[in-house]
């Protein structure tokens, strides 16, 4: 498989040479912000996990096992993603990459809210994890819908040679919730005691994000169909029958190629980012208000890897930044754990530069969105995502648990450095098939 014929480069209006005009940043601006508020629902769930294992299971469960069965949670939302994926992708090739992109959103705000207001075990039993398991549920399905169909709704209102750069500024804009989150995380902690956090703190980051998140739906009123569907609309070039299908009878390629690169994000942003915090605390006794000082850190320094990823990715191709990038990915992975395992004298400096390392998943979605030509492109990307998110990412957390025994303390920097190599593998694949290519006859 060769980048040069299989990877399509989206439609777009316009010359491919024209820059970002006002109405493109307006679009990105919005797009980023709303995603953004819908990530932060999403992920603050991890942050708070060691209150909720307090919280929502028999006081007599041993901290391990209730520590493990929030992380099985979580992953609920993760294994949750195809459905939503799939179902909005078909609808988004169908009727429209705007009307997804909303609806997903208010799916996020609902059980978010929800969540905050849940009753806890000790006031409703076993009914309580359950509760917060479909709740869980539905924020996977919502969050299925919405990453893909971001990126799709991005790129497909850029010049070509931008969507590097847009694709990635989303992202950005997905990696600040990780912030947001990080930091509400932070305050929390730091202003309230243990006790204060088990009695009522915890709730506070979900009522926000619920409220949040229906300011993105009214925020996304503002935002136009894109030129690519209305394009094809016109011309009656939707794809006829069902999208799913002929992605798998014509572009499996693709879909090969977006979940090897999508195995080596979900490590990224679950071991490294997500994990961290409660991995620093839980296995490296680092005291909580540390933990989520380095992760905010972390966090902010994600958001301008990714764009300057993207930046590079324009620049020089999207498989040579893909290289550089996993290299920096496995070295940094591996700095922050020694440091970790040492004592974590560095801890924080040695977070924000494996947060600019991880950055690299900026490079990730510009991959997907040209490996799938338009009528097709929502299904392919969020198939492709969605699925190999789900087993990998959803797995990631339990896998890493079990990992710690037999390989001890660095398994997390060993399991992202494996991720890494097979980033390294798809760039040089790309970069030999491209030679071919391009080598005269």
């Amino acid at each position: 498989m060769s980048e040069a014929t299989t990877l399509a480069i989206p439609e777009a209006t316009g010359t491919a040479a024209r820059p970002l005009d006002r109405r493109d940043a307006r679009t990105l601006l919005l797009s980023a912000l709303g995603g953004a508020l819908e990530f932060y629902d999403f992920v603050v769930f991890v942050f708070f996990a060691i209150p909720l294992s307090h919280l929502f299971f028999p006081p007599d469960t041993t901290p391990w096992l209730a520590q493990l069965q929030v992380f099985g949670i979580f992953a609920v939302g993760y294994l949750a993603r195809p459905l939503g994926g799939i179902v909005m992708a078909h609808y988004g090739d169908k009727l429209g990459r705007k009307r997804m992109f909303t609806l997903s959103v208010f799916l996020m705000a609902v059980p978010t809210l929800a969540i905050g207001l849940l009753p806890v075990y000790a006031q409703i039993g076993m009914l309580a994890p359950l509760l917060l398991l479909l709740l869980r549920v539905v924020q996977g399905i919502a969050v299925g819908g919405e990453v893909p169909g971001a990126w799709v709704f991005v790129a497909e209102h850029v010049p070509p040679k931008r969507i590097g750069l847009a694709c990635a500024s989303l992202t950005s804009g997905l990696t600040a919730g990780i912030l947001i989150g990080s930091l509400a995380a932070a305050a929390i902690n730091s202003r309230m005691t243990p006790a204060e956090v088990l009695e009522h703190g915890w709730r506070l980051p979900f009522l926000a994000g619920g409220v949040f998140g229906f300011v993105a739906v009214w925020l996304r009123r503002w935002l136009s169909e894109t030129p690519v569907f209305e394009a094809m609309h016109a011309r009656k070039e939707l794809a006829s029958g069902l999208p799913l299908r002929l992605v798998f009878e014509r572009h499996l390629p693709g879909v090969l190629l977006s979940m090897l690169v999508t195995w080596m994000l979900t490590a990224a942003i679950v071991v490294l980012i997500l994990m961290t915090p409660t991995l620093a605390q839980s296995v490296f006794h680092v005291a909580p208000a540390r933990a989520f000082l380095g992760n905010s850190v972390a966090s902010f320094a994600l958001a301008l890897g990714c764009l300057f990823y993207g930046w590079l990715a324009d620049r020089i191709g999207h498989a040579h930044a893909l290289l550089a990038g996993a290299i920096g990915l496995f070295a940094c992975g591996y700095a922050l754990y020694i440091d970790l395992q040492a004592g974590a004298a560095h801890f924080v400096a040695l977070y924000a530069l494996a947060g600019f390392a991880v950055g690299v998943v900026g490079v990730v979605p510009a991959l997907m969105v040209a490996a799938f030509p338009p009528p097709v492109r929502f299904s392919g990307l969020s198939f492709s995502y969605n699925i190999a998110y789900a087993l990998f990412g959803g797995l990631t957390p339990l896998l890493i648990g079990w990992l710690l025994k037999p390989f001890g303390v660095l398994a997390p920097a060993h399991y992202v450095a494996f991720t890494a190599m097979i980033g390294i593998a798809v760039a040089a694949w790309l970069l030999a098939a491209r030679r071919r290519v391009l080598a005269p006859a």
